[in-house]
């Protein structure tokens, strides 16, 4: 346990180190941006990861949750005059609340009926988005205000890839810590058995509420800072190709690995820029990486790189 431990506040002040000297690599703020979508991809999936790697509960509407996040902060900045943070701290509420009512019937599903009925959620935001045009600029989106905290605007692509980046490790932290917890414990349990884990006092049910919650609230906070960072949102970020995108970068980064949930972000992200010099066959390259993944790296990328590292012998 102590090497476990250790293993992970070692990946902890690794992805610091990373976050702390990458700025120095990137020529200009076109990497930078890239740099802070992948960030923002890398939250989301960490909380999605909670659900799907640790629960074993797949959701496929994980982007209704980012897109609801945007568009409250969107929206009552622009519309009503709220101050940015409470707009956002609002919008996770909602978002809260929402899951909270959501998951106690869908979760007592399993398989693809419970993709099904996450799917369905995402296609319900999804909808509303595109259709209450008077309040969310329909299919064409709406303009976001930039974010302030204590007259302070945060403005431009340095400023916000540390915001991002502090975001991200706390994130990480948090998600490291629930990991070891007693909660941690009971998803572990759950995802391997309900029934063994509600024989020895497990309450499946509770946990499965809770986990989904919270990684609901973290694509809610999200979703917020990304509006405000991009100052446009649209429709598309909340629609069911955005929730398979997430799921993709979970499973090919790792599930059960936090810190591989953060790598299938960052990569999935980086590489469809990388491949832009295959012009029209990028999709199609794309699409064949990722089979080439799951057919010789099933566990996922980290996990399998991390398995070709030689264990240190106990002393």
């Amino acid at each position: 346990m102590n090497a476990l431990l250790h293993g992970r506040l070692t990946g902890l002040l690794a992805l610091g180190a990373v976050i702390a000297v990458l700025p120095a690599f990137l020529p200009n703020n076109f990497y930078l941006d890239i740099a802070i979508l992948a960030g923002f991809n890398a939250v989301v999936c960490v909380g999605l990861n909670l659900l799907i790697g640790y629960a074993g509960q797949i959701s496929l509407g994980h982007a209704g949750f980012f897109g609801i996040g945007a568009y409250a902060s969107g929206v009552l900045v622009g519309s009503y005059g709220w101050p940015p943070v409470l707009a956002l701290l609002a919008g996770a509420v909602f978002v809260g609340l929402l899951a909270f009512l959501v998951a106690k019937p869908i979760l007592r599903l399993k398989g693809h009926y419970l993709a099904m009925a996450t799917l369905g959620i995402g296609i319900i935001v999804s909808i509303v988005l595109r259709t209450e045009s008077g309040l969310t600029g329909g299919p064409d989106g709406m303009m976001v205000e930039p974010f302030r905290i204590f007259g302070v605007e945060l403005y431009g692509e340095k400023v916000w890839y540390w915001v991002v980046g502090v975001f991200l490790l706390g994130v990480v932290w948090l998600s490291l810590n629930l990991i070891d917890s007693p909660m941690g414990r009971a998803l572990r349990a759950v995802h391997g058995s309900e029934v063994a884990a509600e024989v020895v006092g497990v309450d499946t049910a509770r946990f499965k509420v809770l986990v989904f919650v919270l990684s609901a609230v973290f694509a809610s906070v999200a979703g917020s800072l990304f509006a405000h960072y991009t100052g446009l949102i649209t429709p598309a970020k909340a629609d069911f190709f955005k929730s398979i995108e997430l799921v993709t970068m979970v499973v090919f980064g790792g599930m059960a690995s936090t810190f591989g949930a953060v790598v299938g972000a960052v990569v999935l992200t980086l590489l469809p820029q990388a491949l832009t010099v295959f012009q029209d066959y990028q999709q199609i390259v794309l699409g064949g990486i990722l089979m080439a993944t799951m057919v010789f790296m099933p566990k996922g990328l980290l996990p399998t790189l991390a398995a070709l590292v030689p264990a240190r012998r106990r002393a």
